[in-house]
């Protein structure tokens, strides 16, 4: 009995050992790698970057041609041509050729120019929010994948651990010492922990697949287990602010454009003036004559009152989701710290005394049936609440990870000199 017992803690303590590192062999040789690292290669090659960029080249464009002035026209006209008596044919023609220049009135030009700017600072808001977005997504992915390994290692611990305690069963129902059944539970836990264990593979192969995609390249090394084991959250929380944040700064941004939209929805109240100078010659006579032109048109029909109105509206409506922005999104992040408080006391607690009590019952519950002094129910069960306690500690750490994820994701602050653009308008 003492050479059985010494089996099954020298297999449980191997188990664990080799179990502790990677979870395969092939992973071992290759260096971790940390959740910076998986930024740093989403960020090179995120195509929601990439989109992000050219959102803003686009503006920049957009400025540009906001900035020109309206193109002279070329006229050309011929009178008295194709008519009757002395206007046959073209011997009374009367051609007149010269250009036209619309002049603009009413700081149009300007107003373009406010409107574009204020949608080239939205732009590159947007390409902050793109890229706090993709950290988010690189973040919770690198967190599921961390945790998948953490259960694949509690699962192939617990196939080393089942396969042990049918050995044991079944040696101790060869010598007479327990009940055949015993030996079939203990079978029944070994087919079920190596399922276990071929799902935890699957999912860990499926996770690292997704990060896989969202960096660019395969995951060759195991991820950072450091990382994922500290538990930060100590310290008073700070009150919930929301200014400077990506979500309140694209806000003001959309004020400052629909502010923008109503001075130039004023500046084209003002009829613009078309000069134009042309030369005339006169076929009949062979001279040439200078002809001067002015172009006014009369807003009658249309005189811009409800494109004004319109403007007017839609701003107070960009004004309104900006306060609502506001209150949205301090509630976020009250309620982000508080799940961030609350991931990290659960996650030290299933990680520290919880996980230590059941390692601890576990352990001699197995010291305990291996020289007959337990059931194999009270091991059974043991064992149950190890496994359930490992599952609910990898839990509480991957929700403790995802909740300061996301509240980062909150908290994310505005490139600094956009923070004030929506003031500025």
């Amino acid at each position: 009995m003492s050479r059985t017992l010494a089996a099954l803690l020298a297999a449980t303590v191997c188990v664990g050992t080799a179990v502790a590192q990677t979870p395969s062999a092939a992973l071992a040789d290759a260096p971790p790698l940390t959740l910076a690292e998986a930024l740093a290669a989403a960020r090179a090659q995120s195509p929601g970057i990439d989109a992000a960029d050219a959102g803003i080249r686009a503006t920049d464009a957009a400025r540009t041609v906001a900035g020109l002035r309206p193109n002279p026209s070329f006229e050309a006209q011929t009178e008295n041509v194709a008519g009757s008596g002395q206007y046959r044919g073209l011997s009374s023609a009367e051609t007149t050729v010269g250009l036209a220049l619309p002049i603009e009135l009413g700081g149009k030009r300007s107003a373009r120019v406010a409107v574009a700017d204020a949608r080239g600072d939205r732009a590159r808001l947007q390409a902050a929010i793109a890229l706090a977005d993709l950290e988010l997504l690189v973040t919770q992915t690198y967190i599921e994948a961390a945790a998948a390994e953490r259960r694949l290692l509690a699962a192939r611990e617990q196939v080393g651990i089942a396969n042990e305690a049918l050995r044991v069963a079944s040696d101790r129902v060869q010598v007479g010492d327990t009940s055949p059944i015993d030996q079939q539970r203990a079978e029944v836990q070994a087919i079920n922990a190596r399922t276990a264990a071929d799902r935890a593979e699957r999912a860990v192969a499926v996770a690292r697949g997704n990060l896989a995609r969202l960096i660019g390249r395969p995951v060759t090394g195991a991820l950072d287990s450091i990382w994922f084991n500290a538990i930060g959250g100590y310290g008073p929380v700070l009150p919930a602010q929301a200014s400077g944040t990506l979500a309140l700064v694209a806000a003001k941004a959309d004020v400052a454009t629909a502010d923008a939209q109503v001075r130039l929805a004023r500046a084209q109240r003002i009829p613009d003036v078309t000069i134009s100078a042309s030369a005339r010659r006169l076929e009949a006579t062979n001279d040439v004559a200078a002809v001067f032109g002015v172009s006014i048109p009369i807003p009658l029909f249309n005189n811009g009152r409800a494109a004004v109105a319109q403007a007017k509206a839609e701003r107070d409506q960009f004004d309104a989701q900006r306060r609502l922005a506001l209150l949205d999104t301090e509630r976020a992040i009250a309620a982000a710290q508080a799940e961030v408080a609350d991931a990290a006391a659960n996650a030290r607690a299933a990680g520290g005394p919880a996980l230590a009590a059941a390692q601890e019952a576990a352990r001699i519950a197995r010291i305990g049936y291996g020289q007959g002094k337990f059931g194999q129910l009270e091991l059974l069960e043991a064992e149950r609440t190890l496994s359930e306690t490992r599952a609910t500690a990898t839990d509480a750490l991957a929700a403790f990870h995802d909740a300061q994820a996301r509240l980062r994701r909150l908290t994310s602050l505005a490139p600094a000199e956009l923070q004030n653009s929506g003031d500025d308008q």
